[in-house]
């Protein structure tokens, strides 16, 4: 899990961290996604990982997308 008022930076972090805000249970998450409850568990305790095809389910039940930051240009 994401330590209290540490801001999520990887997409892993986003992803565990949208589903555990979202008003939706693991039950509801995983009905919906089609993924395992047990395997989006073990996915939000850091003892498992999750498939492209995995994370693409429950990114959809959630209705997330990725939005890239533009980075800055550096000056040298």
């Amino acid at each position: 899990m994401i330590p209290m008022g540490k801001k999520p930076t990887t997409l892993t972090e986003q992803l565990k961290a949208a589903i555990v805000e979202t008003d939706r249970s693991m039950g509801q998450i995983a009905r919906e996604s089609g993924i395992d409850i047990a395997t989006i568990s073990r996915f939000l305790h850091g003892k498992g990982g999750l498939s492209m095809e995995g994370l693409d389910a429950i990114g959809k039940s959630l209705g997330l997308r990725i939005v890239a930051d533009k980075p800055s240009k550096k000056r040298g």
